[in-house]
């Protein structure tokens, strides 16, 4: 009961700060650029400082070594969620201009906008390293092969664009958490006004990627959600496939219990919040892949109190 409990109250916690964003934008406090504003002071300030504090601060060079190479267990698992995808897609006969889509958001999850301050709220900050680890793997499979998969549905031609994807990859988060790792390994001492400034900057990360989860459903519209076929076989690839994945690759692995447990809770969070941006530019159905993110993080308020209880 105290698993339960913990994990209503840390989606809770979640829920609020959503809900702020969702009644902000619904009165009107934010234009159109308001969600692109808030991504990017997110993704291009705080993330960048949150993850620089959390590696510089909480681990030593031992930690690190034997953290990232357990990188290998999200990037199995997404290679195999990338077939399962495909077949899926074949078998159920998903519509052609979709299944590239389709695909994309069947095998990626949203490890930051969600995934962090879920887990921070559940298992604290010690979690945000493994977080991280996750968020390597996931980012980098999303920006080539994911990318790849959403141009193919678009009218622009397919194929991908090296130099662009690796801009992608080597984001201003990724080279955060790089310049962390570095600092650590390096045994780089740094003034304590500047880790000052990198918490405070830091701290700007987790409300406001909440309020552009409220945004951004309050932008899709709660009135265009529908279970249709497709929608409901992402759901059951994101909050059952690919945590059944994980959990069956990691709990026979020798790794701390805390690293296995961030492993299922990100394989199940919602579709990428940039899966409807990507879509747009190339011209795929944006409108269809923002309502499985709208549709996903919703159903995330369900699926993590369940599994917080079975991995209780």
């Amino acid at each position: 009961m105290s698993v339960f409990l913990q994990s209503i109250s840390g989606i809770v916690t979640i829920l609020i700060m959503v809900l702020v964003g969702y009644v902000l934008a619904e009165r009107g406090w934010f234009d159109d650029k308001s969600s692109s504003i808030l991504a990017r002071l997110v993704t291009q300030i705080g993330l960048p400082c949150y993850m620089i504090e959390t590696i510089f601060g909480r681990f030593s060079a031992h930690d690190l070594r034997v953290m990232l190479p357990q990188l290998r267990y999200p990037a199995l698992s997404m290679v195999i969620l990338l077939g399962i995808a495909m077949a899926v897609a074949q078998i159920f006969q998903v519509k052609k201009s979709h299944r590239g889509l389709f695909t994309s958001m069947f095998f990626n999850s949203n490890t930051v906008f969600v995934g962090l301050p879920i887990n921070q709220a559940l298992f604290g900050d010690k979690s945000i390293p493994y977080v991280l680890v996750y968020y390597m793997c996931n980012t980098t499979f999303f920006w080539t092969i994911g990318l790849y998969l959403i141009q193919r549905d678009g009218e622009t031609e397919s194929g991908l664009n090296w130099q662009n994807s690796l801009k992608k990859i080597f984001s201003a988060p990724l080279l955060g958490f790089m310049a962390g790792v570095a600092l650590v390994l390096l045994k780089v001492q740094l003034p304590d006004f500047l880790l000052s400034d990198l918490t405070y900057l830091g701290n700007i990360t987790i409300p406001l990627s909440m309020i552009f989860i409220g945004l951004s459903i309050s932008k899709a519209g709660l009135s265009h959600l529908r279970l249709g076929k497709d929608h409901l076989l992402i759901l059951l690839g994101r909050f059952v496939v690919a945590p059944l994945l994980m959990t069956l690759m990691v709990l026979p692995a020798k790794m701390p219990h805390l690293m296995k447990e961030v492993f299922i809770i990100q394989s199940a969070m919602p579709v990428m919040t940039n899966a409807p941006v990507v879509s747009k530019l190339y011209g795929a159905d944006a409108d269809y892949a923002a309502i499985m993110v709208t549709e996903t993080t919703l159903m995330t308020l369900i699926v993590i109190p369940i599994l917080m209880v079975l991995l209780g």
